[in-house]
């Protein structure tokens, strides 16, 4: 069988979370939705923003990730080994402020 460069897919089978929030979470919630769709002109329901909300969290939590690298946190999927947390967010670099960079 040939080596790869691209190692085979993780599973992404979506998971299905049932939560309980405040009300005053559930109307900053709202609030937040519709500001996204004053801000980027598409209207988002709440459940479709929260997966990214807690992506964006634990992706810029510095004291998780160091956890997760340390060893501190197992991967609770199986008990195996630290999954790797996600960097922190990515910068928006318009080529002009590429060009004057280098």
């Amino acid at each position: 069988m040939p080596d790869l460069k691209l190692p085979k897919l993780p599973d992404r089978t979506p998971v299905k979370i049932t939560i309980i929030v405040k009300p005053e979470l559930h109307v900053a919630l709202q609030n937040y939705a519709a500001l996204y769709r004053q801000t980027y002109g598409v209207a988002e329901s709440v459940a479709e923003l929260i997966p990214y909300m807690l992506d964006s969290f634990l992706g810029s939590d510095r004291n998780f990730a160091k956890a997760v690298k340390g060893g501190e946190v197992s991967d609770a999927t199986n008990g195996s080994e630290p999954s790797r947390p996600r960097r922190g967010r990515r910068r928006n670099v318009s080529p002009q402020t590429a060009e004057t960079a280098n």
